[in-house]
């Protein structure tokens, strides 16, 4: 297998993902949710949960599809290089698109043709990790999750917070961000041609692509995929109890700690400052330490109980110092889960000639999760109160950390 070499892959995977998680993020959490407040401000909870729950499926779909023809695409540019550019350029049109809708249809569409397009560059994107030398996937894991993620999940919402009262112009902004971003991304890695490469015979035997017989090996069954499965349910936990509280943070802070404007755009600074500086901090050192000392499974399984605990802290306080203890602890348990459970779930995968599909299903964790969270959250919300979100994330949180920790291949 071709390998890149890491002083172009690292930049590549620090870009790459800061530019397309950066940009969801932002437009999810706070200029989607504010559209919606200006377009249909009294049903705003349970039309934020219907984006969400009609995104899951179009991202579950389209997640697989883009890791599944990414694997079987030959051209100058590699497997993936085509899908992910593409996909980001298509992104950016549907970000304009949302900019201009003056109505919650017009919205909606935009919005779905945006999981799309999202979902083929997160798909191909993160199979790059299949690229480094094996001394350095540690490293490579690192740098895509812990400082490409952390840069997207927090470094951006700083950023997108002024930008609130002019949110059809961060449409467009943060759109454009996400094609240039990857472009540079894909300048950078130069992914090599793959038109010498004979594709594996269980691809290229049948024109069918998706024959029911390789449909049913996606999901291999329990005795031979266990671990992946663990990893995956680890995921999924992890993702929607870390979403529940993100996707509605705006309405938390204004619904349920009872701030103004002002104070909300000073505490979702100071939450995703000090997340970032943690999620930074443990791109540069957990991947490292990973490769040295042979540890994997621990600290993953661990920092996804750091975030049940966190989201604690804002139940159980409700003010200021809430705040800092949840940013502390949230941004010590995603810069280490974003820094290396990317390298866990390649250790656990069942079939390596399918890396990219089994990669893609696994990181539908990144945008289904994202958006089944909110339409759970919206339901526990309406039933019993903001309250009950945080500790819903505490025990899937905790679900999740004992999912991790029961993988048998990767012994610690």
């Amino acid at each position: 297998m071709k390998t890149i070499p890491l002083k172009r892959l690292v930049p590549g995977l620090i870009i790459g993902p800061a530019s397309w998680l950066g940009p969801y993020i932002a437009t999810a959490s706070l200029f989607l949710p504010a559209m919606i407040q200006h377009l249909d401000a009294e049903n705003k909870i349970n039309i934020v949960a219907l984006f969400s729950a009609l995104g899951m499926v179009v991202a579950a779909v389209s997640n697989m599809i883009a890791g599944y023809v990414s694997d079987r695409t030959q051209s100058r540019f590699g497997k993936r290089t085509p899908w992910l550019v593409s996909g980001a350029f298509v992104f950016m049109l549907a970000m304009i698109f949302a900019s201009m809708a003056t109505s919650i249809p017009v919205l909606l569409i935009s919005w779905m043709l945006g999981q799309v397009a999202l979902n083929f560059i997160v798909a191909p994107m993160v199979a790059w990790l299949d690229l480094a030398p094996d001394h350095g996937k540690g490293t490579a894991s690192s740098a895509y999750g812990g400082l490409g993620m952390a840069l997207g999940n927090n470094g951006f919402t700083i950023l997108a917070v002024v930008f609130l009262g002019q949110y059809r112009l961060g449409f467009v902004i943060f759109g454009i961000i996400t094609f240039i971003g990857t472009l540079i991304a894909a300048c950078i890695v130069r992914e090599p041609s793959n038109l010498d490469e004979k594709m594996d015979q269980s691809s290229s035997s049948t024109k069918n692509a998706f024959s029911f017989k390789e449909l049913v090996t996606v999901f291999p069954k329990w005795s031979i995929g266990r671990d992946y499965y663990l990893a995956l349910i680890g995921k999924l936990s992890q993702g929607i109890g870390n979403f529940a509280i993100t996707g509605y943070l705006l309405f938390i802070m204004t619904d349920f700690l009872h701030k103004d404007t002002t104070a909300t755009q000073q505490s979702i600074q100071l939450i995703n400052i000090i997340m970032l500086i943690f999620g930074i901090a443990m791109g540069f050192i957990a991947g490292p330490i990973s490769d040295k000392f042979n540890i994997l499974k621990l600290p993953v399984g661990l920092s996804t109980i750091s975030l049940g605990i966190g989201a604690l802290s804002l139940f159980f306080l409700q003010n200021d110092v809430g705040i800092i203890i949840y940013g502390f602890l949230a941004g010590l348990g995603m810069g280490i889960w974003n820094s290396l459970d990317n390298l866990l779930n390649l250790r656990v995968i069942p079939d390596k000639e399918r890396v990219g599909l089994f990669l893609g299903i696994y990181n539908l964790g990144n945008t289904v999760t994202q958006a089944i969270a909110p339409v759970i959250a919206a339901f526990m919300i309406s039933q019993i109160g903001f309250s009950s979100i945080f500790v819903m994330s505490f025990i899937l949180a905790i679900i999740g950390g004992i999912s991790i920790l029961s993988i048998k291949s990767v012994t610690r």
